[in-house]
């Protein structure tokens, strides 16, 4: 009998936890598709990322143990 009391309580507090995850889940889809995009135009322009120098870094562990 409680239970029927506090019925709309409990539906409103999934309806506000659904619209908080469906938000964070829009949020996070549109922050990657900027994040993709940015990253496309440093591509484009000739900027690469650092981790895709492996030669680089290879070079750089070589010369340390070199020295060690």
């Amino acid at each position: 009998m409680t239970a029927i009391k506090h019925f709309d309580f409990i539906v409103a507090a999934y309806a506000a936890a659904v619209i908080v995850v469906a938000a964070l889940v829009a949020w996070v889809a549109l922050d990657y598709r900027a994040q993709r995009r940015t990253l496309a135009d440093l591509e484009r322009r000739g900027i690469s990322r650092r981790s895709g120098s492996t030669s680089a870094h290879n070079e750089m562990m070589t010369e340390a143990r070199e020295d060690a």
